[in-house]
């Protein structure tokens, strides 16, 4: 048995070769988005735009929903093999036009179309998994997956942080074109050409993407403003497009989610949730090479490997967690909210606490902390949703996963910049502002996160069926 479960199994032969392909893209994907974490507080200081800090993490992401959503579409269609080439030119697009920007607004049109791009990067991988490798396989895959954003966190920072050391941040762009070249023609050389097996038609849920993306953008022009009644009336708007998309979700034969998702009962919806709240609370890490510059006067390139030990937390926490015994996994996931609340708490503490090693070493230890809670409760929170959809769904399920993590991340970044910008942080970047906003912002999300353990709970505790509509 474990010759065909284990981790040689995946890694060795065809699967071994499979495996480097799909892994490939989200390395790209990972790469890039703390590439940039890294580099943000270096670009504002050359082309202002201060306001729109967040918008950058937002944008890129709601960009990348779409391409994470149309990466079934684009696999049916062009198989494998032109998927990736496809994905790998959009993003090399965007990585130019990030290059040469002259100001935020450029720049933030350039990361959209990297959006674009890195969300099929992304998504295609999750897609593929259950078409490529037998079931036993799965959590391992999805383990492996997780692991790229540790080598992320190893190669993002360093990149972005030696150049934005040296002035030269858009060299740092410049450099993502020649990789993903690379990528795109080590993917053609791999992937088949076409698929296996026929994939059913499958309308694009064109509504629902366009409400998340009004959902998100209206979160994010209302934390441009300091008054609070506007960021409310932002808030608000937001959550009640966000519920329509709900029960259009409910309604409509164009969907985002496997048919019963959000059904009352329903496992995936709790399976969901946690997984959004696991991602929400992990956006906490766009602001912190910021923090980490101005309250603890941190280089560009230690405050990025330091904020990018939140995804380092994940990838040993999958890697640990993955393989697990049912009973195991079980507690794995039970353990993540505990982990993850703990880390913020720390953070609340530390990050506007005054320099010195004790609170940097506190602040490396939250980092930690809450990306192990993730990576624990990650894999099999994911394998659930694959095995719990209805067997017509499952390639939805697949996608969904991605269009899930990456609304989450978009509405977590975005309410991120609300909760900053009110604390102070939009009036300037002084240690006072910076100060108020760490505390508000790990604070709030700490509160938030308590949520996990309600709906860890109840995820657990549903049948595997789910209920058909």
């Amino acid at each position: 048995m474990a010759s065909t479960t284990g981790w040689s199994a995946l890694l060795s032969g065809r699967n071994g070769l499979r495996s480097a392909a799909l892994a490939g893209g989200v390395a790209l994907h990972a790469i890039n988005v703390y590439l940039v974490t890294t580099l943000l507080p270096s670009v504002v200081k050359d082309i202002g735009g201060l306001d729109y800090y967040a918008w950058n993490t937002t944008l890129f992401v709601v960009a990348s929903i779409i391409g994470s959503v149309l990466s079934t579409r684009v696999l049916a269609k062009l198989g494998p093999k032109l998927a990736y080439a496809l994905a790998a030119l959009v993003f090399m697009l965007g990585c130019g036009l990030c290059g040469l920007a002259q100001d935020m607004a450029w720049l933030i049109a350039g990361r959209s179309v990297q959006g674009l791009g890195g969300g099929l990067l992304f998504a295609l991988p999750y897609a593929m998994i259950r078409l490529v490798f037998q079931e036993p396989l799965w959590p391992r895959a999805m383990a492996l997956i997780s692991a790229m954003w540790g080598a992320a966190t190893l190669i993002g920072p360093a990149v972005g942080g030696v150049f934005a050391e040296h002035g030269a941040w858009r060299a740092a762009f410049w450099v993502l074109i020649p990789c993903t070249l690379l990528f795109m023609l080590l993917a053609m050389a791999l992937l088949p050409g076409q698929r296996q097996e026929p994939a059913a038609r499958s309308p694009i849920p064109g509504l629902q993407l366009v409400l998340l993306t009004v959902t998100v953008l209206a979160i994010s022009i209302g934390s441009i403003s300091t008054s609070v009644l506007y960021n409310a009336v932002g808030l608000g708007v937001g959550l009640g497009l966000l519920a329509w998309v709900g029960v259009l979700e409910n309604r409509s034969a164009q969907r985002l989610l496997p048919r019963g998702s959000l059904a009352s009962g329903s496992a995936l919806a709790a399976l969901y949730l946690s997984m959004a709240l696991l991602v929400v609370g992990m956006t906490s890490e766009v602001f912190v090479p910021l923090f980490l510059q101005v309250l603890h006067q941190q280089t560009p390139l230690l405050a990025g490997y330091i904020a990018a030990l939140m995804a380092a937390g994940w990838t040993l926490g999958a890697l640990f967690s993955s393989g697990r015994s049912p009973q195991g996994a079980a507690r794995a996931v039970a353990c993540g909210p505990f982990m993850v609340v703990a880390g913020l708490l720390l953070a609340f503490w530390a990050m506007p606490a005054a320099t010195s090693l004790v609170s940097l070493g506190a602040i490396c230890l939250a980092m930690v902390s809450v990306g192990v809670g993730i990576g624990l409760a990650w894999p099999h929170l994911l394998s659930q949703v694959l095995e719990r959809a209805p067997e017509d769904q499952k390639e939805l399920a697949g996608a969904s996963i991605t269009t899930v993590q990456l609304v989450a991340t978009a509405l977590g970044a975005a309410l991120a910049g609300m909760i900053v910008n009110l604390a102070g942080l939009g009036l300037g970047a002084g240690s006072d502002g910076a100060a108020q906003a760490a505390r508000w912002l790990f604070g709030l999300y700490a509160g938030l996160s308590l949520l996990l353990f309600v709906s860890v709970r109840q995820a657990q505790r549903q049948p595997a069926a789910v209920p058909s509509v």
